[in-house]
């Protein structure tokens, strides 16, 4: 099993004080395994080793029959609402951290960088060089402030990652604070799909998917949010209401299989219409570890789901996953090189030249 939609904190990083002002994050170390994210004075979230330490990790995944974990940044260290330099410092800070956490196990711990949304020429220059130092993929937050997905600038880093064929991964994050939302955890348990429905709609309304490259890979946390209970709702509109919302060049339902999205939905009946709607090709099981509102064992509704064929079951659980994160390819390519290698060690005992040898995948 492949899980995409994990999330990672460092056990401490330099001071942000000069790049994100009074309320910079910073970590107290309660204990060796506990710690609480703090935002200047404000208490904002308790984590735990899990969050940092590849052993905790890798037992947990061990205990739950994950065998490769993507690895992503929490969306609280964007800082998309500074200035572009200011988040390129603190994303270049957090990235080389995340390549510490997953040093010890590169072949199950998958890094994804962050990158500052808000600057597009930064964020390309900060994913290029993330790429090359290990990550495999990035994470963004689904709006800038008022800018959804379909702005210019976004959709120019979106262009970019296609033509790198590196996989994107859409967390919510920065949901609206108002009284209504501020009681029960409400913005977790409303503002976080509806947010990311709104930045599915955005690719699909905003003209992105008419316009950019097919190459691109994209996945949205939290089962899409409320868009497959909505698509009946959004197609209705777009054919009754075209004068409005007509804005793409076809149906909403002609955008399905341009995305994917991740299985934490946690009920087989929400799991039943995500595959109904959007197709057991383009579900990935995503778990939100190390986080409480997570869901363990990862993949758990995935296991236990019925309805699901062997065929949906390992799409769902892991071949998906090996196709957004080009897993095939990387393992055909070291067959490859593990062939050439041995074909030259044998030539080189026949006295034989290996480059007049054509390896059999």
């Amino acid at each position: 099993m492949i899980d995409v939609h994990t999330h990672y904190v460092p056990n401490g990083w330099p001071d942000l004080s000069n790049e994100a002002g009074p309320d910079a994050p910073w970590l107290r170390v309660d204990s060796e395994s506990d710690a609480m994210i703090m935002m200047g004075s404000r208490e904002f979230r308790g984590v735990q080793a899990s969050c940092w330490d590849a052993d905790v990790r890798l037992a947990d995944m061990d205990a739950d029959g994950v065998d490769v974990q993507v690895v992503s940044p929490t969306p609280a260290f964007f800082h998309y609402g500074r200035s572009g330099g200011e988040a390129a410092k603190i994303s270049s800070i957090f990235n080389d951290l995340a390549l510490r956490i997953v040093d010890p196990a590169p072949d199950r711990l998958i890094p994804f960088c962050q990158v500052p949304l808000q600057d597009t020429d930064a964020a390309c220059r900060e994913l290029d060089r993330c790429v090359a130092n290990g990550h495999r993929g990035v994470e963004i937050g689904n709006h800038i402030g008022d800018l959804d997905l379909d702005s210019a600038g976004v959709v120019t880093f979106l262009q970019h990652c296609a033509s790198l064929d590196v996989p994107v991964f859409v967390h919510p994050w920065d949901m609206a604070s108002t009284p209504r939302s501020n009681r029960w955890m409400a913005q977790w348990l409303t503002g976080m799909p509806a947010e990311t429905h709104l930045s599915i709609l955005a690719l699909i309304l905003g003209g992105v998917f008419d316009r950019i490259d097919d190459r691109l890979k994209i996945c949205f946390a939290h089962g899409g949010g409320s868009f497959a209970f909505w698509l009946g709702r959004f197609e209705n509109a777009w054919h009754q209401r075209h004068d409005v919302i007509g804005t793409s060049l076809y149906p909403p339902s002609h955008y399905i299989g341009r995305f994917s999205v991740d299985s934490v939905v946690f009920d087989e009946r929400a799991l039943r219409l995500l595959v109904d709607t959007v197709g057991a090709g383009n579900v990935m099981v995503g778990s939100d570890y190390p986080y409480p509102l997570g869901e363990r064992p990862a993949g758990a509704v995935v296991r236990k789901s019925d309805f699901l064929s062997a065929g949906q079951r390992d799409l769902i659980s892991r071949g998906n996953a090996e196709r957004f994160l080009g897993l095939r390819q990387r393992s055909v390519i070291s067959a490859a090189t593990a062939v050439r290698q041995s074909m030259s060690a044998s030539a080189d005992g026949l006295g034989v030249r290996a480059g007049n040898v054509t390896p059999t995948l």
